[in-house]
């Protein structure tokens, strides 16, 4: 096969950010152990901090990050929903197939949708998924994942093909590991989910019916102290039909490396923290700022701290964020901060949480370098479940207090948002802009209470009901924007 010069520039590109990155991690053990003894085999990651999201009571959003080996031992098993997590496809069970499925059904009431005096907009969504997990050994896996997406409701238009979908392969990959060196290295390559980094950044959007997949190859390298991946990606174009209308889309492309090092556990007074360094690229062909749109490589240099040290739970993230925007430089910052802690002993202890994050602004309506921070796939329903905002051109300040009863959990947040520039517009979570917001002089965006109930049915199954008001301040009024409410309600099931 003969690629492309742009194709070889970009994997060359990716394969100099894993050199860069690389040789900072040859000293990377020395900062994160003290000396141990040679290790004959491979001693792996701790697998919540390898890039695979959270998976919580064998659960993930990713369901390939799952590993339900465990159920080849029936007396592990606790009913016949077990029995199809583990099913032996070989008499000797090293070929194995594990099913997953997932039921999301989901009711939505906008009032002043897209912050305008219009109509209240009720939207009615229903996800289904089914996946297959074939293990073949220890080193061989083939995984996909169909998904349907239903939509109805009141004045909600034409649905995209994220909301409403007749049928999508959300995921289809083969993947291969194993060991080298006391190492575990691996590469997955097809349509797969992507969540390496914070989440404030990369996510899979799951506000939406249907999650946001990625296309391309992914590889790694895993010590006990260290890790490092490398990836290049196309992104996903849905259609709503079957699955012949969801392609990859050349047009856009996610790649870099991210490494993350165990902090030493002795530090801050007893801690289990990581520090993930990355370095990123993205590239559009036809990005949107203000009245223009022009081609955009925008390079990603940063780190994410988080874990837990001294009582407290934290998430930070710093992203410089350079390149070119047509003939223009990139001259960008984003900064995320997440920090909670309990106030008092036991899981019923409320815990009390502040966020503070900043997206730079400004250049869309001017000649200068461009300003405009952007996420490369970050979650806009972390500043409104409305996703009325993303962290462009923002500033944001939430202080949050969340009790939990038993099986459940009770949360309350109020944020408060700002333009980090007067000479540039609010934007809206798809980051195109509230037109007529970069005229006013008002600073203050406004503020958004926020008020959630999540119940734990069983293992399998939750509840959640919330609540915004979003009020809306000068920044917003001004050109003619208005205030909104919202409230949504969802049962989830997966197996």
């Amino acid at each position: 096969m003969t690629l492309r010069p742009t194709r070889r520039r970009r994997l060359l590109k990716a394969a100099a950010l894993g050199a860069s990155l690389g040789a900072a991690l040859v000293a990377a053990p020395a900062i994160a152990q003290t000396a141990a003894p040679a290790e004959t085999e491979a001693s792996p990651y701790p697998r919540k901090a390898t890039g695979v999201g959270a998976v919580i009571g064998g659960y993930a959003e990713s369901r390939w990050a799952e590993n339900w080996s465990a159920l080849r031992d029936p007396a592990e098993r606790d009913d016949w929903i077990d029995d199809l997590k583990y099913i032996p496809v070989t008499g000797d069970g090293e070929v194995w197939l594990s099913l997953s499925g997932e039921m999301r059904a989901r009711t939505a009431w906008f009032s002043s949708p897209g912050l305008r005096d219009a109509p209240d907009q009720r939207l009615d969504t229903l996800r289904l998924v089914g996946g297959a997990d074939l293990r073949i050994g220890d080193h061989l896996r083939f995984y996909g994942e169909l998904t349907h997406a239903g939509a109805g409701g009141d004045n909600i238009g034409n649905p995209v093909g994220a909301i409403r979908n007749d049928l999508v392969a959300t995921q289809a990959f083969v993947d291969v590991n194993g060991e080298v060196g006391g190492y575990e290295v691996g590469a997955r390559h097809g349509r797969q989910f992507f969540t390496d980094g914070s989440p404030y950044l990369v996510s899979t959007r799951n506000g939406a019916t249907v999650l946001l997949p990625l296309q391309g190859t992914r590889a790694w390298v895993r010590g006990s102290h260290w890790r490092a991946d490398i990836f290049d990606f196309e992104t996903v174009s849905f259609g709503t039909g079957g699955l012949d209308d969801d392609r990859a889309d050349d047009a856009e492309r996610f790649s870099g490396v991210t490494a993350s090092v165990a902090v030493p556990k002795d530090w801050f007074g007893g801690s289990e923290l990581f520090f993930d360094p990355f370095v990123w690229r993205y590239e559009s062909d036809a990005r949107r700022w203000g009245a223009n749109t022009a081609s955009e490589d925008r390079d990603y240099h940063g780190a994410r701290l988080w874990g837990q040290a001294a009582g407290l739970t934290i998430d930070w993230a710093v992203a410089r964020q350079t390149g070119r925007y047509g003939s223009r430089d990139i001259d960008a910052w984003h900064v995320f901060t997440q920090q909670s802690l309990a106030v008092g002993e036991g899981q019923s202890a409320p815990r009390v949480g502040l966020r503070f994050d900043y997206g730079s602004g400004g250049g869309a309506y001017d000649d200068g370098p461009m300003k405009n921070a952007v996420t490369p796939q970050g979650v806009p329903i972390f500043y409104s479940y409305q996703n009325v905002f993303n962290p462009v051109n923002m500033i944001a300040l939430a202080p949050s207090v969340s009790v939990r009863r038993g099986k459940t959990t009770y949360t309350a947040e109020v944020q408060g948002t700002w333009r980090a520039s007067r000479r540039d517009a609010v934007y809206r979570a798809t980051d195109l802009p509230y037109a007529g917001t970069q005229n006013g002089d008002g600073r203050r965006v406004g503020e958004v209470y926020k008020l959630q109930i999540a119940h734990t049915l069983s293992p399998r199954t939750s509840l959640l009901a919330r609540y915004e008001h979003m009020a809306a301040g000068p920044a917003l009024t001004d050109a003619g924007y208005d205030s909104a409410d919202y409230l949504t309600a969802w049962l989830n099931f997966r197996f």
